[in-house]
């Protein structure tokens, strides 16, 4: 019978405490588990990207809302909104209001400004990841944490599953994501690009990394010069381009979280597979593979199928 995997000294952590700590500040999580160095780390990133989107964008970053979305409850799907505590202290300093507090034209830098803020909330959910991860305690493989395979499945689509090994994977969310996006741009004539124009709709194509940040840069934002015969759809698709990234990730974060835990992916669908296919009554099916990982014995693993039982009566 396998053994449990072994949990480390964050055992009597608790993941949702360190979720919500880290949720409000970066890097509070990571200090609870005792991880001071990544804490740090954390806490200077996200903060530094946050700062600075902040000063780029005078605070202002919110006043991009049409008059009727601007409230206290609009920004629940911004991506700012997964660093927390950052995003009340801005709303303490930079109120949102009915109408805009500094009418006139907004600041040279804001779209800069606005992108590094959004980028500083993507950065702290990559923390809340580990964070999680790291409070189960299950960790009996060495190997990257399953936040470092996300962050790389955010930046490049399908770039996390080719990390795991699973390359025609990769490739497929690579390829159909990209292509969804594209479609989604072309149809909208670019104009998904901006923020400001379309808030929601870039929130959630922000979650496609790489590829939308520079398709925007690269675009220069092109205005609305009048009407666009294909614009709803357009921008549905690349919405749903970024949104259908962020489904990707859960299965990159979950096949490593089961690699880290000792646990074969591969083996167990393949098991798994193999016991659906069987008619009912075949006898015994192999046991699930597991990965040895450091200090697991030999005795840990499944005994050897040549090995027999006892005759009955026997001592």
């Amino acid at each position: 019978m396998a053994t449990e995997p072994k949990r480390d000294s964050t055992a009597d952590r608790l993941p949702l405490v360190a979720v919500i700590l880290t949720w409000f500040l970066p890097g509070a999580g990571h200090l609870y588990l005792g991880r001071g160095r990544t804490a740090a780390i954390g806490f200077g990133v996200v903060a530094l990207l946050f700062i600075l989107g902040v000063k780029l964008a005078e605070g202002r970053t919110f006043e991009f809302l049409d008059p009727e979305l601007r409230s206290q409850t609009a920004i629940v799907l911004a991506p700012e909104v997964c660093n927390l505590g950052g995003l009340l202290w801005l709303l303490q300093n930079h109120p949102i209001t009915q109408a805009p507090v500094h009418p006139g034209a907004f600041p040279p830098w804001i779209h800069l400004g606005s992108l590094l803020s959004a980028l500083a909330g993507l950065a702290n959910l990559g923390l809340i990841v580990d964070a999680h991860f790291q409070a189960r305690g299950i960790a009996r493989v060495a190997g990257p944490s399953p936040a470092v395979h996300a962050a790389a499945g955010w930046a490049i689509p399908g770039l996390g599953h080719v990390l795991q090994g699973r390359v025609l994977r990769g490739g497929i969310v690579f390829g159909v994501l990209v292509a969804l996006f594209g479609l989604g741009t072309w149809l909208a004539e670019g104009t998904n690009l901006s923020r400001e124009r379309h808030f929601y709709y870039w929130s959630a194509q922000s979650f496609l990394g790489l590829p939308a940040i520079g398709a925007e840069l690269l675009s220069g934002r092109p205005p609305m010069t009048g009407p666009i015969a294909r614009l709803d759809i357009g921008l549905f698709y690349a919405a749903l381009a970024g949104l259908l990234n962020l489904l990707s990730l859960v299965d990159v974060i979950g096949f490593q979280s089961a690699r880290r835990a000792g646990i074969d992916p591969v083996a167990e669908r393949e098991s798994t597979e193999a016991t659906a296919s069987k008619p009912k009554g075949t006898p015994t099916q192999k046991p699930s593979k597991r990965l040895i990982g450091v200090g697991d014995s030999p005795s840990d693993s499944a005994a050897p199928a040549s090995a027999t039982a006892a005759p009955e009566g026997n001592p």
